[in-house]
């Protein structure tokens, strides 16, 4: 797969909402949205990225879980201008769905990372370490969260932290990387 072409196909946050989320999807991730709070380090930290990243989400407007973990991607690339932050619809994007399966299946959000340049550099998803231990620890219940209901203030901001350390991780290794240090000069 061309990821630069694919990543130039990609939606907006906003413009992935109004074109795959219905009004009830729409409200659901807006009442994340609105809970998502950055810290001053966090915010901080994001404004010192030096390296431009690529980050195509495959979510689900329907998604309990992309409801609870997209929105904090949309407030990370509020922070900084180096993170350019593309969604693509899991059932639209079936080329891409595959590419990024997950213990055997399509499942969302699942996040790739790449340089400026269009290289791979990671993928993470489709939950956090914190988020499952919680699962783990129910262990009953919906293999899917519904995002109707609140997962949390504590646990929003342990996601939300393991997903800026994640972030954090692509940016050093494009910062350190010797062939961008080589092209900008640094």
């Amino acid at each position: 797969m061309n990821f630069g072409e694919k990543f130039d196909q990609g939606l907006s946050y906003s413009a992935f909402l109004e074109q795959y989320g219905n009004a009830n999807d729409q409200t659901r991730w807006q009442a994340v949205h609105e809970e998502v709070s950055l810290t001053a380090a966090q915010k901080e930290l994001l404004a010192g990225f030096v390296r431009e990243m690529k980050v195509l989400v495959l979510a689900g407007a329907w998604c309990g879980d992309c409801v609870n973990q997209c929105p904090i991607f949309d407030h990370f690339a509020n922070a900084t201008d180096k993170i350019q932050l593309r969604f693509y619809d899991r059932d639209a994007n079936p080329d891409l769905a595959e590419i990024l399966q997950t213990c055997g299946a399509a499942r969302v959000p699942s996040v790739l990372f790449l340089s400026e340049d269009n290289f791979i550099c990671g993928r993470y998803g489709d939950r956090t370490l914190a988020k499952y231990r919680k699962m783990a620890s129910e262990l009953s219940g919906a293999a899917c969260s519904t995002g109707i209901v609140s997962q949390g203030d504590e646990l929003l901001k342990t996601v939300t932290q393991e997903w800026l350390d994640e972030f954090e991780r692509i940016q050093h290794m494009l910062r350190t990387s010797g062939r961008l240090r080589e092209k900008h000069g640094d």
